[in-house]
Formats: C-alpha cells, structure tokens, sequence
C-alpha cells in the first residue's frame, strides 16, 4: 500500500530516506527552509516553508493530509506534532520523542535523571553569568553546546574560563530555533565515541546495527566506519541504555544513539530519532540494509528479518571551503578509478564554510591486505581530500 510522507527536513540524508521509499513505491512531500535541498530533487512534491511557523506547518499538513509525519532535523515547531496525532496521523518516531530529543536539556534529565543512564556531568545556563558559575563548578576542560543545534553547529571545548564568553556567542550563533540556553558538560577523556544505530518496531524487537566509531572536528563528524572494534562486554551496555532510552521515548524508525567509551566505563552522549550522518558508512554495503532502508521498514511496520554485517566500510566526508553558489566538483576520475570507492554528491545549491557537500565511501579490496574498518576510514579520509568544491561567488 502506498503511504503518503511529508519529510520535515530535506538535506542529504533525507534525499537518501526518499530514495529508499520510492524504491518501495511510497510517496514523498519533501519540505524545507529553501528551495532545491537534496531531497526535493527526489521526491514527488515539495514545500518550502519555515518549519518553526506553526501555522505554516498546519497549513501543508492539511493541504497533504499525509499518513506519515518523519522529521529529518531539529528545527521544527515540535509542539504541533500531538495535535496532529490526535488527528490520526503518524508522527515518527512519536511526537513525545521529537519532542524531547529536539532539545538536549529534555533528552538529557529523560536519561540522567529519569532513567539512570551515566552521562557526563552537566548543567545548564541561559545567560553568560550562569555558564561562568556553572563552568566553575564543573571544572575545564568543558563543553559548551547550544540546546538546540545540528551537525556540531554552536560547539566549543572550553579550556579555560577566558573564553567562556566566545563559547557563549559562538553557542548562540549556532543554535537553532529559539532558544538561547546552553549546555555545559564536563570533558569526558574517552578512549573512542560510537554511534549505536537502533531500530525500534512497533511488533518487533529493538534491533542494533554494528558499532560505528566516527571522528569528529568541530563537534561535526568527518569519517566513520563500521564495525568500531569494542568489547562485547561494552557493546552490550551500549545496547541496554540505546533500548531503555529508545523505548522511554516510543515510536518506530531508526535512533543514532551517541556514546563515549573510556576503559570499560560507556558514557551516554546524545540521540537523534531518524538516521546518522555518521550512519552514511552504511551506504557502503557494510550491512544487509542501509539505515534509510531501515527507517523506512519500521515506520511501515514492515518485518525485519535481521541486521547481518556484511563487510567493513568506511565513509569521509566532502567539505566546501567557502561562501557560493552553483557548485561544482573537482577530482571525481581521483575516487572513479579506485576499485571498491564511492562517492555520492548531495546536491546542495549553494556553499558556505565547511558545509558538507558530498561523501566518500570505502569498502574492503579483496587484493589487499589489512582492509579493517579503521583503515578504510584512512583511505576515505585521503580520498575526499582528493575532491575539490568549486561554487561562484
């Protein structure tokens, strides 16, 4: 049966979320803030609005009266997703879990403080006096992050506290939404971070991909790959707090569950409801699904046989270096002539700083030796530096 999707939230791993629904014959409204987003180019219809207008948001809910509501960022008026589920549309994951994980100060006391997972220790402000005292009391280095953000935007590790007031800008700057309060969590000297792909079903078992470890730079990731080597033992405390988080907040689809590993100790990060950036390794056929393939399949309440690991992988990003439109892209015959290299260009219209335009993907070479996870994110980290975004302007 063909169901009806509006996509809140149209970048490139929306665009991959369509691709995956149309491959299963459903169909797409893609919406966004601006016209052309990577998903747009896919989809059947599209919308631009700004998602934090809720009467903008009523209006095209109405106008397409979707069975499907899927957000794929945080900026969005969350609040109306309950009444639009008292409408009988779909809201995924729930609207109670968008709602809490569009703000890191919900997410955060739901597992601390409710539900015993360990975090780093934390607090908040919502002036640059209180994040001075709170800094104080919880000592540097520290990490300061906007309440509201995405891909890293507005995050600094504080050293010392002569630059709490630019962490403090910097936070504001790069928040999303409206609201000005901060984050502050003490440095958790980890060994390694990963990423924990959950999918929860609505009659079915919650299901757990490979560990994905990533690097990050900016708080934004920059490579990935998976399998991250761990522990069972480890991987197993990682599984039990991605469920007990992602049952708390209910609904079907894909978590990106965040966590840092220092020993044998797992310090719960952050969780995002709708596939990883970081998850994008798994376009690489690491998996018998990819994580769009898998979202899509638990909001359909479609069964899911299993989750197999088929082969390492790796995935690096491609970053724009300036301000510009109409971009265009150097060095694709570098990644083209490489057996078991990828690339896929997002189709973004125009370029500003570090914006990711595009992504490398690695898998193993059978004719070589020492293909591991890590290794392959080597290989795509020199590979997409090979890659060069040319925009005007």
């Amino acid at each position: 049966m063909m169901a009806r999707i509006l996509l809140l939230g149209s970048g490139e791993l929306g665009k991959e979320f369509v691709i995956a629904a149309q491959r299963l014959g459903q169909y797409v409204i893609a919406v966004d803030n601006y016209e052309n987003a990577p998903a747009m180019q896919v989809a059947q219809e599209f919308e631009v609005i700004n998602m934090l207008d809720g009467a903008a948001l009523d209006r095209i809910v109405d106008k397409h009266n979707p069975d499907y509501i899927v957000p794929e960022i945080e900026a969005i008026r969350t609040e109306r997703f309950y009444d639009y589920e008292r409408q009988g549309i779909k809201v995924i994951p729930s609207a109670k879990a968008a709602n809490y994980t569009m703000n890191r100060k919900a997410i955060r006391d739901l597992a601390a403080d409710t539900l015993g997972v360990k975090t780093a220790p934390f607090a908040y402000a919502d002036s640059l006096e209180k994040l001075v005292i709170a800094a104080k009391n919880i000592g540097f280095p520290c990490v300061v992050k906007p309440l509201m953000s995405s891909s890293g935007k507005g995050q600094s590790t504080v050293r010392k506290i002569e630059d709490l007031e630019k962490a403090w800008t910097y936070a504001q700057e790069g928040a999303r939404g409206d609201a000005a309060e901060v984050i502050i969590e003490g440095f958790i000297h980890f060994d390694y971070e990963i990423t924990l792909l959950t999918v929860t079903q609505n009659n079915g078992k919650t299901l757990f991909c490979p560990p994905i470890g990533h690097r990050q730079e900016d708080g934004d990731y920059r490579e990935s790959w998976q399998p991250a080597p761990m522990s069972d033992t480890v991987l197993g405390q990682t599984q039990e707090m991605a469920e007990k988080i992602t049952l708390a907040l209910g609904g079907p689809g894909i978590w990106g569950v965040e966590f840092f590993i220092a020993g044998t100790e797992v310090y719960f990060s952050e969780l995002s409801p709708r596939p990883h950036d970081t998850g994008m390794v798994t376009l690489a056929q690491t998996q018998n699904l990819n994580e769009f393939e898998l979202h899509l399949r638990a909001i359909l309440g479609l069964p899911i046989g299993g989750i197999n690991l088929l082969a390492p992988g790796a995935s690096a990003v491609i970053l724009a270096q300036k301000n510009g439109a109409m971009p265009e892209y150097e060095g694709l015959a570098n990644i083209t002539k490489i057996p078991y290299a990828d690339i896929r260009i997002f189709g973004k219209p125009s370029t500003r700083p570090n914006r990711r335009m595009g992504v490398i993907l690695v898998s193993p070479d059978p004719d070589l030796p020492h293909q591991n996870a890590t290794a392959l994110a080597q290989k795509a980290k020199s590979l997409a530096q090979t890659i060069k975004v040319l925009s005007q302007g």
